[in-house]
């Protein structure tokens, strides 16, 4: 029985290995896909996107440039609840009117550790790069005292603001607009679990093999264990 022990063990590691093996190019798929994702072109707002165009998977995250300007700083509000370097602290959002037009788009000029009075808004046009983000979904309300809200829900904020609003919004990565405010950093990009979905089965699968080799190897002790011990009349 000594060398069926050994091959017991000797499949069981391997079943294991693979299957880490596997496991580790399943991980590996989804960071280059996240790379992937974080090397798209920066292009130009207009080209992609227009106020009168839903929100599309195709724009979330999306890096574009555009120029306008800022609707007076009495318009900004805050938004609380975000985290930034594992601290807890608040967005400031403008709304920015693209090119000529009289259509405002969200955009995040940056993140603070607490409410405050809002930093005057720049003067005249210019040019902000921005990351493309989907309007939040859920209850948050607008307080118009404090103007204050709990995210950057477009519905709710278009009753409240005085313009046309895109459907989503933008985080600005141009100090310029931040006005010393610290930059906000995007939400992270979520990568699809069925990416690499293949390399995950196949290291299921493996340990699944092991699984099935410990079970005969169980059988096989069991009835030799049963077959050797002594007939009773």
């Amino acid at each position: 029985m000594l060398g069926l022990h050994i091959f017991a063990v000797v499949v069981l590691v391997a079943c294991v290995l693979a299957g880490l093996w596997q496991l580790g190019v399943y991980d590996s798929r989804q960071d280059h896909e996240r790379a992937e994702s974080h090397k798209v072109a920066r292009v130009p707002l207009a080209s992609v996107w227009s106020a009168d165009q839903a929100f599309e998977g195709r724009l979330n995250h999306r890096p574009v440039t555009f120029e306008g300007h800022f609707a007076p700083a009495g318009e900004q509000v805050w938004v609380t609840g975000k985290r930034q370097s594992g601290r807890v602290g608040v967005w400031l959002l403008a709304p920015v009117f693209v090119g000529d037009s009289h259509d405002a788009l969200l955009v995040v000029r940056g993140w603070a550790p607490s409410v405050t009075t809002p930093p005057a808004v720049p003067k005249g046009a210019i040019t902000i790069n921005a990351v493309l983000e989907a309007g939040d979904v859920g209850g948050a309300s607008f307080d118009p005292t404090s103007r204050k809200i709990g995210s950057v829900r477009i519905p709710a904020l278009t009753n409240e603001l005085p313009f046309d609003l895109y459907s989503g919004y933008a985080i600005s990565s141009t100090p310029l607009a931040s006005a010393g405010l610290e930059l906000a950093t995007p939400p992270p990009i979520g990568v699809s679990w069925t990416v690499g979905l293949r390399n995950l089965a196949y290291a299921l699968q493996w340990w699944v093999f092991g699984g099935f080799a410990i079970f005969m190897w169980w059988r096989i002790v069991t009835e030799n264990v049963a077959a050797s011990r002594p007939q009773v009349a």
